[in-house]
């Protein structure tokens, strides 16, 4: 009612963060911005489906009448994920253990998806792996598994989907990536590296998959809470030091603004979006402070 319009009226709204908690749980309550079944029917596969961004992404979708598939390296974590999933949403959730190096057990994961549920409508390519270190302390099998992970993994899943289900019915591929190449963001040439590497696949797939109705596009996060990506690569920190002010909106972002725009990019909303990356940072990467991790002088202990 006029309660409901004079609330939505409100000043500066539109830039306003939504409601998000930090853990990898379920919101307590959520309006919907997007129409409530903009997804009704379809199914998502979302690679680490089971924390952070991805586990966000998942129930949002869900909340939007999508079915899910949740895939991770660590089943338990998936299983648990899922439960909380479906307890929120009443969505079906389907949890399965994946590890993107390897494609024969993404091969086993999408026969068991399309097995439950008989489509695959929405590829989310999350699963990656990130840590502070400068290049010289970086070891050669460092630099390769981020890499793997990241790079040939999107490229690996992309592929058995395409081969199974998108080729002939046509579907939505949204890669994960990140602003760390745009400026050669220091201690970040592994991570840099690989996610430069998917936004430039994010193009050459979306030119040969397009005549096959395949959209393929990236979002690129800035800083964003509740993530692990926050808690290793000094979000506190910067909390702490003020760096956000830097940050034209002032803030760090939260995982239901990702899960909004990966929303945004996997729906009808976006039907000739296609060959694009979207950055979701508040305009983090044009102001703030390249070295800000080497400032602080954190390195980490996960770098072998």
């Amino acid at each position: 009612g006029r309660r409901g319009r004079a609330a939505m009226a409100e000043q500066g709204a539109a830039s306003r963060p939504p409601p998000d908690v930090d853990t990898d749980d379920c919101l307590r309550e959520y309006r919907h911005l997007f129409s409530p079944d903009i997804l009704a029917g379809q199914v998502a596969f979302i690679t680490g489906g089971g924390s952070g961004i991805g586990f966000r992404i998942a129930e949002i979708f869900m909340r939007h009448g999508c079915r899910t598939v949740i895939a991770s390296r660590n089943l338990q974590r998936v299983s648990e994920a899922s439960k909380k999933l479906v307890a929120a949403t009443g969505q079906q959730c389907l949890p399965l253990s994946v590890d993107v190096r390897q494609p024969q057990t993404i091969v086993a994961a999408v026969d068991e998806a399309l097995k439950e549920f008989k489509r695959i409508d929405i590829l989310i390519n999350g699963a990656a792996g990130n840590f502070l270190c400068p290049a010289s302390a970086l070891s050669f099998n460092a630099f390769k598994t981020v890499i793997d992970i990241d790079t040939i993994g999107t490229f690996n899943t992309s592929k058995v989907l395409f081969e199974k289900y998108f080729r002939d019915h046509g579907g939505v591929i949204v890669n994960i990536t990140a602003t760390l190449s745009y400026r050669g963001q220091a201690l970040q040439v592994h991570a840099g590296t690989a996610k430069a590497a998917i936004d430039a696949m994010t193009r050459h797939l979306a030119v040969e998959w397009g005549p096959n109705n395949v959209r393929v596009n990236s979002l690129a996060p800035g800083p964003i809470t509740g993530t692990e990506g926050y808690r290793r690569l000094g979000g506190r920190f910067a909390e702490e030091a003020s760096q956000f002010d830097m940050i034209p909106l002032q803030r760090a972002g939260n995982k239901t603004e990702i899960a909004h725009s990966t929303l945004y990019l996997a729906s009808c909303l976006s039907s000739y979006v296609t060959g694009t990356t979207l950055v979701v940072d508040g305009g983090s990467w044009l102001t703030s402070a390249n070295n800000f991790p080497a400032m602080l002088g954190i390195a980490s202990s996960s770098a072998k």
